[in-house]
């Protein structure tokens, strides 16, 4: 069992439900920095002005403010580390950021549709973070996670699904801790899909990896969690490469 080390602090709520609105596929205006990658990466369903089509199969990371990179330089945040270790593999992959800060399992499924597109190949689902955060009903988290999980099977059965497990604070009792800890894990087992156990493992609660909220993965956090999603990730995209 992960032991989870959450600060259980209000400042911490507070950061994050400042970030809040599941305003679906939106980011503030002027934020920029929040969930754009450079290498190679990019936001959800962008391409650049006057760019060549780009015709590499795509990771998409279906996330939250984690995933965003909240409160770091663009080519800081997990995702834009996943994009390094690609190249780095010779993996002609293109990572797409779909994060956004605030938004709860209900907002992802929302936003979900707008964001397949073809070339997608796999799909890491990186939400609930928020859910446990305001300890709303564990059922209804899960049953979001479902139906992600069945819209995107529907979409294109071929896509692979990577889900990022994560952990309820502990100031919001034993009982919902374990009851949404097992949510990921019965998913994925019904489900057979790949599990990143617990996607801050090693960074959650440890102020020298996080941000002054005590939530947000500093750059050399987000390193770690990096190695976190590759670990599972990899074999995925590997597989996937034999699918085509």
């Amino acid at each position: 069992m992960i032991a989870l080390r959450w600060p259980v602090v209000p400042l911490a709520l507070a950061a994050l439900a400042a970030c809040s609105g599941d305003r679906a596929g939106s980011v503030r205006a002027g934020s920029g920095r929040a969930g754009s990658v450079r290498a190679g990466s990019e936001r959800a369903g962008s391409v650049r002005a006057g760019s060549p089509a780009d015709d590499r199969p795509v990771v998409l990371f279906l996330g939250t403010s984690l995933t965003a990179g909240l409160g770091l330089d663009p080519g800081e945040a997990y995702p834009a580390r996943i994009q390094e270790k690609l190249d780095s593999a010779g993996l002609r992959w293109r990572v797409v950021n779909g994060g956004v800060s605030g938004e709860t399992s209900a907002g992802a499924l929302r936003r979900l549709e707008w964001m397949l597109r073809p070339g997608v190949r796999v799909l890491v689902v990186e939400t609930g973070a928020n859910d446990g955060l305001r300890g709303l009903d564990v059922d209804s988290t899960r049953a979001n996670l479902e139906a992600i999980v069945a819209r995107i099977r529907a979409y294109d059965p071929g896509v692979r699904i990577v889900l990022a497990g994560m952990e309820a604070p502990p100031n919001l009792g034993a009982r919902f801790t374990a009851r949404f800890r097992a949510m990921f894990r019965d998913l994925a087992r019904r489900e057979r899909l790949p599990l990143i156990p617990f996607i801050l493992e090693g960074v959650g609660g440890v102020d020298s990896l996080n941000q002054g909220d005590g939530i947000h993965p500093n750059e050399v956090g987000a390193r770690i969690v990096a190695g976190n999603v590759w670990r599972v990730l990899e074999p995925e995209v590997r597989k996937a490469m034999g699918d085509r």
